[in-house]
């Protein structure tokens, strides 16, 4: 399993007791907005509205809020303008890191990355520091059915046919998903056809993927992890990426804490 699929199923399983409900819709409002601003207010011709609205009424956001977010994306509510923006440091041992932020104040932003970054043994890097070592791609978890029977024959099916959909790249299997990597210009077709298949999507976005990973021990791993757990904790941070390899000692390590 890839570093990123490790650390998003670690984040499912402590969502429950780390996440605030408030934080969460701060954040999936801020997306919202972002995809208005960017691409227009219509969910129906605007691919990433329509996937960052489904994901906000899929976790409960009240449709009141999803609307004040469209309009404060369109220009239509006389808020500040909220944009993304992507920032590049690094965590303990070298292990690099991309956070993407939607903010209305950079300065806030980059002061506290820049802090949290600090305080975790990392630094924060210049423009194009980082990213050179990532791939763009679109992502999208599929979830596995929790039916009675063999649910790894069940994810191993599922992965069969996925791979024979055009414009999916790979496939990976973790616990609870089949995880589907593609082009990013391809993840506005791949989506709709899975979900003719039939199937069940909690995830479909942009991602970030390393080119190579680092290995690190136990300990720096959880390190690591206990600090882009803090950068993500931040308001204004949206999601982190790094290519740092989990091994599943040190996944186990870190969700027992």
């Amino acid at each position: 399993m890839s570093g990123h699929s490790k650390w998003a199923t670690i984040k499912r399983k402590k969502a429950a007791a780390d996440v605030r409900r408030g934080q969460l819709f701060t954040k999936l409002g801020r997306e919202i907005a972002i995809a208005a601003r960017e691409g227009g207010s219509d969910p129906d011709v605007n691919f990433r509205l329509r996937v960052a609205v489904d994901r906000a009424r899929r976790e409960g956001m009240p449709l009141d809020n999803i609307e004040r977010a469209i309009d404060r994306g369109a220009g239509r509510s006389g808020e500040a303008n909220v944009e993304e923006v992507i920032y590049e440091g690094y965590a303990p041992s070298g292990v690099a890191v991309l956070v993407v932020a939607a903010t209305d104040n950079r300065n806030r932003s980059v002061a506290e990355i820049r802090n949290a970054l600090t305080r975790g043994g990392g630094s924060l890097g210049e423009t194009g520091s980082v990213a050179w070592l990532f791939d763009t791609k679109g992502y999208i978890a599929v979830d596995i059915p929790d039916e009675n029977g063999d649910k790894q024959a069940k994810a191993e099916e599922m992965a069969l046919q996925i791979m024979d959909v055009e414009g999916v790249e790979d496939v990976q299997l973790t616990e609870d998903t089949v995880d589907v990597y593609t082009e990013m210009v391809a993840l506005g077709r791949v989506r709709p056809r899975l979900l003719e298949m039939g199937f069940s999507l909690s995830t479909a976005e942009r991602t970030f993927l390393p080119k190579s990973t680092l290995s690190l021990d136990v300990k720096g791993t959880v390190q690591v992890l206990r600090l882009i757990d803090r950068i993500e904790e931040l308001d204004d941070v949206q999601r982190t990426f790094t290519n740092l390899d989990i091994s599943d000692e040190a996944a186990a390590a870190y969700e027992e804490e």
